[in-house]
């Protein structure tokens, strides 16, 4: 299942803004060891949330215990969003009667 988690940088975060992309790195490695998804595609961005992260998960625990390690280290505020890709909305279409 695919994942969206919006993230704005804490006080803490900012503060420490320089080790933003060290920091990605080590997102990547602990979704992928601690809790067997793949961070997809991960970018800074302009407006209303500074970081976005594409994640493939198992399932919404376990997106929920990736979101809420990352955000217990202290640097961004998460938000998580269910994403459905073009094939699985396909599917729920042809639900539609």
């Amino acid at each position: 299942m695919l994942y969206v988690i919006l993230m704005n940088f804490s006080e803490q975060g900012v503060r420490t803004v320089k080790d933003t992309v060290k920091r990605a790195k080590a997102f990547r490695a602990m979704a992928k060891k601690d809790f067997k998804s793949e961070v997809k595609d991960l970018f800074w961005t302009l407006g209303a949330y500074d970081v976005m992260a594409l994640v493939e998960a198992p399932d919404e625990p376990t997106v929920t215990a990736l979101a809420l390690s990352l955000a217990a280290k202290g640097n961004v505020k998460t938000q998580t969003l269910r994403a459905i890709d073009e094939k699985e909305m396909s599917g729920i279409l042809r639900k539609i009667k």
